[in-house]
């Protein structure tokens, strides 16, 4: 399997209990950022919404 040469910045989300989680986990939405800022961005809104990290 080929590394890609940028980073990439993954999240995984429940919306149904309201989880956003760095690892895998069963049932959620999975989102992939190619961009740091775009990342951050998304972290600061669903923290916003109240959304909980594990």
């Amino acid at each position: 399997m080929e590394t890609p040469a940028y980073p990439l910045w993954e999240l995984w989300v429940d919306p149904v209990r309201r989880i956003v989680s760095f690892h895998p986990e069963a049932g959620s939405q999975y989102l992939a950022f190619h961009s740091r800022e775009l990342f951050l961005r998304c972290i600061d809104q669903y923290t916003a919404r109240q959304y909980r990290y594990q």
